[in-house]
């Protein structure tokens, strides 16, 4: 048995799969197997005379089988094939009669109908693609504007957020009406709005092992626009499993990174990072802050590559890893390998399900650290009222306690804590604290190695002190 991987344009002629498991043991009889099961295949794979077209190659796992042993090279238990038409010449098959542009949809894509690249035909594919955005946040927000607008017939939306007011500096998808509701019914309206001929199909719910390849396998695209790397994997080992391409980008101040992660062609993205950060290594956006600008920047490349996909136009980012540089305006390209010991996607994968990511990529959850003592800011609070005698440490940068601090707070960044130890006592109480409690534990932590017995973390940082305490400082 192998599993054949469909492109985009010939899925229709296969009830809509992705790929299609059929048996034999060699090429020829495995393509055979495919159109005896789905005879409208036959015509766009072969001529008159049953021989495979000049424009259609077919590869082994990541081999062309024209330098192999063609029609004739073996395939075994687990072997994939991919169809995968040529660069150079055909053309791509005609959707089906129920993608057919009314009137008022080609007067809304005229600008599209007349490119050559386009045309009717290709405006046709783009309504019948069915492309999967994982999260509508900073990337998903221009990307699902931009897709929706080209007129993706199907466009699947996974989020399980609210949106908030510090979204809006980069979630061009939400309005400050918008605050307080659920993302996907905001983005959904929204979608709707720009563009009424488009299906938005949401997914609000967290994306998990249980769940990611029954949603997967309805969509031919998945363009990754998640936040962190226990979702980013998951979505890579879904999409090799499922056989989808993986449009990924990733976004961090002022840099961004993009790539088209597609195993039946190229490499994946456990072929770049075999495996994540430890867990604080790398901070999250919400940590270090990221240029409004610079999703929508990113979001865009990931839909226009979502297009050429659906199109067979261009160069795809397969096997490409662009970087993106927002103060230089620097754009740079690395060439990506296929990696053959890769455990999802080289030649004996050991990954073969969905695993645990979270366990995965060494995230706890979001409770007290053992050993570390903690301190509510109602306690806290209390504590000031009271006039008790003790030291409060602010371990975040300038430009952080530049917007709330408190004024008696000891100002001493968690970089530099090793080199100015030496400012606290050990004879004193120390509250410390940063902006949600994550930093500030590992200062403690610090601490008590260093001697210190009388040092708690604040349970919430700073912000959870004017959420709950003081409402006038500011929250960021």
């Amino acid at each position: 048995m192998a599993r054949i991987h469909l492109p985009t344009p010939l899925r229709p002629y296969a009830n809509g799969a992705a790929s299609v498991d059929v048996s034999g043991s060699t090429v020829a009889e495995a393509l055979a197997g495919l159109v005896a099961a789905h005879a409208d295949l036959r015509r766009h794979l072969f001529d008159e005379a049953g021989t495979l077209r000049s424009f259609v190659n077919v590869y082994k796992n990541e081999e062309d089988i024209r330098y192999l042993q063609k029609g004739a090279t073996p395939i075994a238990e687990g072997d994939a094939l991919s169809i995968i038409p040529s660069i150079a010449g055909g053309t791509s098959p005609t959707p089906p009669d129920v993608t057919a542009l009314s009137h008022d949809e080609i007067r809304r894509y005229s600008r599209h109908l007349i490119m050559p690249e386009v045309g009717l035909e290709g405006q046709k594919k783009l309504k019948a693609a069915r492309v999967l955005a994982i999260g509508t946040g900073g990337l998903g927000s221009p990307l699902a504007l931009y897709l929706a607008a080209a007129g993706i017939g199907t466009l699947g939306l996974v989020d399980f957020d609210v949106v908030d007011d510090s979204n809006l500096q980069r979630q061009v998808l939400f309005g400050t009406g918008d605050v307080g509701r659920p993302k996907l019914a905001a983005a959904a309206e929204r979608l709707k709005d720009l563009n009424p001929n488009v299906d938005v199909v949401p997914f609000e719910e967290r994306l998990t092992s249980e769940n990611a390849l029954s949603i997967f396998r309805s969509f031919d695209i998945v363009a990754d626009g998640t936040d962190n790397f226990p979702t980013r994997y998951l979505v890579n080992d879904a999409c090799v499993l499922t056989g989808k391409p993986n449009v990924y980008a990733s976004i961090f101040r002022f840099e961004g990174q993009a790539s088209v992660f597609w195993a039946a062609r190229g490499p994946c993205y456990r072929c770049l990072y075999s495996e994540p950060p430890p867990p604080g290594l790398v901070p999250s956006c919400a940590e270090g802050g990221v240029l409004g600008i610079l999703p929508g920047l990113l979001g865009v490349l990931q839909a226009t590559e979502v297009v050429k996909l659906i199109l067979c136009i261009g160069e795809p980012l397969i096997g490409r890893l662009l970087l993106v540089d927002a103060l230089g305006m620097r754009f740079r390209e690395l060439k990506l390998r296929k990696n053959p010991d890769c455990v999802i996607c080289g030649k004996n994968p050991t990954v073969t399900k969905l695993i645990d990511y979270e366990a995965f990529c060494g995230v706890v959850p979001a409770a007290p650290v053992a050993g570390i003592p903690e301190i509510t800011v109602e306690e806290l609070k209390n504590l000031r009222d009271r006039d008790v005698a003790f030291v409060l440490v602010d371990v975040r940068e300038p430009h952080e306690i530049a917007i709330s601090s408190f004024p008696e707070s000891v100002k001493i960044p968690l970089g530099s804590l090793a080199q100015n130890v030496n400012r606290l006592s050990t004879a004193d109480e120390i509250v410390v604290h940063c902006k949600t409690g994550g930093r500030s534990a590992k200062a403690v932590q610090f601490l008590q190695q260093a001697g210190f017995k009388k040092v708690r973390n604040l349970s919430g940082g700073i912000n959870r002190w004017a959420e709950r305490i003081d409402p006038t400082m500011p929250r960021y």
